[in-house]
Formats: structure tokens, sequence, C-alpha cells
């Protein structure tokens, strides 16, 4: 009998690397048909096969964003109440790679500033939040203005990653 993804998610290297979700990743981009296998351990009981699994998952989107489109409003009904730190971070990236609609990009952004307006979120989950909002600011879609205040509130941060992005971002939408 053959494992599952679960399964094979949970084994391999140590408990804070990605194991076996090569494995899993290889499966799916060999056949989109194993995606929903995929998205289901993302609800996983074990927290590192969720961290797998949304980081896989993003890794499809990475080759075949077309694949995650229809799991937009998913993201949004299922995962955006997560407080997992894997799991907003990769949200955050996923929201920066794919092609949105208008309403689902005004639920990212209100995700997103969300995460951003306190400096207790996750450093990571932070950077790449900051980093899809600029995005955002870049395409249109954001006023700078409203990018600000949260950038100020990231220039607080305990992580000094987060505060040199936090000021490299300030620097540029402040010139």
């Amino acid at each position: 009998m053959s494992e599952s993804f679960a399964e094979i998610l949970a084994t391999g290297g140590k408990k804070n690397s990605l194991g076996r979700a090569g494995e899993i990743l290889e499966e799916v981009l060999a056949d989109k048909t194993k995606l929903p296998a995929l998205y289901s351990c993302v609800f996983d009981e074990d927290a590192w096969v969720r961290m797998r699994a949304i980081d896989t998952l993003e890794k499809v989107c990475r080759q075949h964003p077309d694949w995650l489109l229809p799991y937009v409003d998913k993201f949004a009904a299922e995962l955006s109440d997560s407080t997992q730190p894997s799991i907003q971070w990769h949200l955050a990236q996923l929201y920066g790679e794919l092609e949105l609609t208008s309403s689902q990009k005004r639920f990212a952004v209100q995700w997103l500033k969300r995460l951003l307006s306190t400096k207790e979120v996750d450093w990571i989950a932070s950077a790449n939040a900051m980093d899809t909002l600029a995005q955002f600011v870049d395409d249109g879609s954001v006023p700078k203005n409203e990018f600000l205040p949260l950038l100020k509130i990231q220039h607080q941060h305990k992580s000094n990653a987060v505060v040199k992005r936090a000021t490299k971002y300030l620097e540029r939408f402040t010139n």
C-alpha cells in the first residue's frame, strides 16, 4: 500500500526541514489531479505537515500559477485565520504570485495589512507581507499612504531583518 501525502510529509529529515516534500512536489507537477490531496494536507493535525504542504503549494504556484487560481477563495475562507507563521508567510507569497480578481485582491490587501498592523507578527510573515504589499503599491492597487504606517510599525519589530526591510521600503516610498 502506498503512502498518503500526509504520511510522506510527516517523514524525512529533521522536523523543521522540508523532509520529503520534494517527492510530493514532483508528483503534483507530474499530475495536476493530485493537487487537492496536497491542499488537504494544509489542514493536517501535524503543524510540520501543514508547513511542508503549504510550502509545496507555493512551489507548485511558481511553476503553474494558473493551477492555484481555483484555490484563491479557499485560501481566504479556510486559511486567513491561521496563526501558524508558515501558513501566513506562504499565503503572503501566494497572494503576490497569483493573478487575483479585484475582490480577491481587496481581501488579500486587508489580510496583509492585518498581519503588518502588529510588530508581534512572525518575522518571515512580516517580510513576505511587506514584499507583497509593496508589489500592490507598485501596481497601483494600494495607496502608499496606507502602506507607510504599517512600515513604521514593522520598523519597531524585534527582528533586525524586518527592521532592515521596513527601512528599505520606507526610504523607497517616501522619496
